[in-house]
């Protein structure tokens, strides 16, 4: 018994290395050029060089691993960046933009998404992505659901299009729009997907409107908390086949230990000190899960996947931006 608890620990090594060291490359390069970020870099550098390596069984336990156990730690570390006190420091009024175009998303998603023929899991991917924070609500989703990897790189995959639209359209119109720094910033916070496309659209409209935007985007990361429980209670529920059901299955044990992270750092007891560290760690890992959910996932599916994944991210995309302008304008915010 011994000897085959060490034969699987040697057995994830080589897969987990090479995601480890692709993983690392992304990430660099990927704090070069944030616009495009790491996770993004990472799952398209894992499926390239895994279109070139082929079907290796020997690499399949590691990168495995990594993206499940890598991916689930990512995600608690995530939850030490989340606090709840964000909601009071932006003030409740700015809660209706946020929470409106949450539900926008969520259900445009689910309709149009079906409408549009998208398979399930991408679709939940690629809604989660644009209504709550890209690639952490895709990483936290997936890794409740178990989404395939084919399903995690066209969600990816889109969600990063969109950004790049985002930090080019998003502050030639808010000037045309005559909005205020303030305003700009609950608009990018609200209706543009990854945090490092939010800091870099606001950051050419000002620093108000950046320092607003980091805000109200911290607060809308908050909505990855009830969305991945929902999602986890909906996955027991349907894998029961109406059987019991076990509270690790209802809730996972990583994401119990995310929601506690949250609590912890909410209650102002993670050092400022180690939000650096935190966020470079969490960052990091998150790029070496991608990475190997890249080694590990067939082109052919994303092939599969067509056109029908991105015209729906493109709808709800338009949908968030739309209707987040028009809550602005109801509730006095433009």
């Amino acid at each position: 018994m011994p000897t085959r608890t060490a034969g699987h620990r040697t057995g994830i090594l080589p897969g987990l290395l090479l995601a480890s060291a692709l993983g690392l490359v992304a990430y660099l390069v990927g704090r070069l050029v944030p616009v495009v970020g790491g996770p993004v870099l990472g799952i398209v550098l894992g499926v390239l060089v895994g279109a070139l390596l082929g079907p290796r069984p020997v690499l399949t336990p590691g990168t495995s691993f990594a993206a499940k156990k890598v991916l689930q730690t990512a995600v608690v570390l995530l939850g030490l960046k989340l606090s709840l006190a964000q909601v009071a420091r932006i003030g409740w009024e700015t809660l209706p933009v946020m929470l409106g175009t949450l539900v926008l998303a969520l259900a445009g998603g689910a309709l149009i998404g079906r409408w549009l023929g998208v398979e399930e899991q991408t679709r939940t991917l690629v809604t989660v992505g644009t209504g709550i924070c890209g690639a952490s609500a895709i990483a936290t989703v997936s890794a409740v659901t178990g989404a395939t990897g084919a399903a995690v790189a066209v969600a990816v995959a889109v969600i990063f299009v969109y950004n790049a639209l985002a930090v080019l359209l998003f502050p030639v119109l808010g000037h045309l729009l005559g909005l205020s720094q303030e305003g700009f910033g609950l608009w990018a916070g609200t209706a543009v997907n990854d945090t490092s496309s939010v800091v870099a659209a606001a950051t050419v409209y000002g620093a108000v409107a950046t320092s607003y935007a980091v805000v109200v985007k911290l607060t809308r990361t908050l909505m990855i908390i009830p969305i991945a429980v929902g999602h986890s209670l909906a996955a027991a529920r349907r894998d029961a086949d109406g059987g019991s059901m076990s509270w690790g299955r209802l809730v996972p044990p990583f994401l119990v230990l995310f929601l506690l992270a949250a609590g912890v750092n909410s209650l102002g007891l993670v050092p400022d000190s180690w939000g650096e560290g935190v966020s470079v760690a969490a960052g990091y890992l998150t790029t070496v899960a991608l990475t190997a959910i890249g080694l590990g996932t067939p082109v052919g599916a994303v092939r599969e996947a067509g056109w029908r994944p991105l015209a729906l991210g493109g709808v709800l995309w338009v949908l968030v931006a739309v209707s987040s302008l028009a809550l602005m304008r109801l509730t006095g915010h433009w």
